[in-house]
């Protein structure tokens, strides 16, 4: 059967050897475990208990989530061929779903860092560095995304009320309060563009020529300042936005206070810091007590 498959792969599909023997390895593999659990199970009589009995091995044995869907991808594959051709009589992959994969935890900077980084030694009065400082603790202390900064218009700013407006994904808007260290960053920033720049656009961040700042030209200036204080791989404005995240829930803010404020739908999305401050506070604790 695995060779007709095969056969199948190789002459009418044109996959190439090196894909054919890939999939004769995992077919092989599911194969020699099927047999081992019991002789008379074959091919046409393998159900879906087998199949998740195979998975959780192989994941037992620390393949990855990735490596283990792999197989089962050939292994429905094969099924899908076979019960076209009416070898067996049913699917039994059919509606298996294969292990999730692990997101990544969410890369931010330390507070240590970010101290260092905000200190005002490290800055000059240029219009770059007031413009490079201000975008990046507006991301630190508000968390906005990089799309909803760059499209953020002078109105959208209020210095009265402390409060922005934003519009994020599919066109929603929200109001993120900010504080008083902000609001004097803002109030500098402001005075410098508007000395700098005449007849600039309606855009709250502009370039020296008064042009709104494309997320490209932040990405740049934000990553050349962390830079200074990070070894992180990613040095980017989404960094600056999980910085926010995992200050705000080490300081104790509810998970609720903090989805709002990134505009996340789903609070499962938010949760993932959770598992953040605790890999962080493992690590510092781990430090503090090197014999713990």
């Amino acid at each position: 059967m695995i060779e007709m498959f095969l056969d199948y792969l190789r002459l009418e599909r044109n996959y190439s050897l090196l894909t054919v023997k890939s999939y004769r390895e995992d077919l092989s593999d599911f194969e020699r475990f099927f047999e081992s659990l019991d002789s008379q199970v074959s091919w046409t009589s393998v159900d879906a208990d087998v199949i998740r009995n195979w998975m959780e091995y192989m994941m037992d044995r620390g393949n990855s989530a990735s490596s283990v869907n792999r197989r089962l991808s050939a292994l429905r594959s094969f099924y899908r061929f076979a019960l076209r051709k009416k070898i067996v009589q049913r699917d039994p992959v059919h509606g298996l779903q294969g292990p999730k994969k692990k997101k990544p935890l969410p890369q931010f900077l330390k507070e240590t860092e970010m101290e260092q980084l905000l200190d005002s030694k490290m800055w000059t009065d240029s219009y770059e560095d007031v413009l490079s400082r201000t975008l990046i603790i507006m991301f630190y202390e508000t968390g906005i995304r990089l799309s909803e900064l760059t499209g953020l218009d002078d109105k959208d700013v209020d210095s009265v009320t402390c409060e922005i407006k934003v519009t994020g994904k599919r066109n929603k808007q929200r109001i993120i309060p900010y504080g008083e260290n902000l609001a004097k960053t803002l109030a500098i920033y402001r005075q410098k563009r508007d000395a700098m720049v005449k007849d600039g656009s309606a855009a709250f961040f502009q370039t020296k020529v008064g042009e709104r700042m494309s997320g490209a030209q932040v990405r740049s200036l934000v990553k050349k300042n962390l830079s200074k204080v990070s070894t992180l791989k990613k040095r980017t404005p989404h960094v600056l936005r999980h910085t926010f995240a995992t200050a705000m829930l080490n300081h104790n803010a509810g998970l609720e206070s903090v989805k709002k404020l990134l505009g996340h739908e789903s609070l499962s999305t938010t949760e993932i810091y959770t598992h953040t401050t605790f890999e962080q506070l493992k690590k510092v604790y781990k430090n503090a007590h090197p014999r713990a």
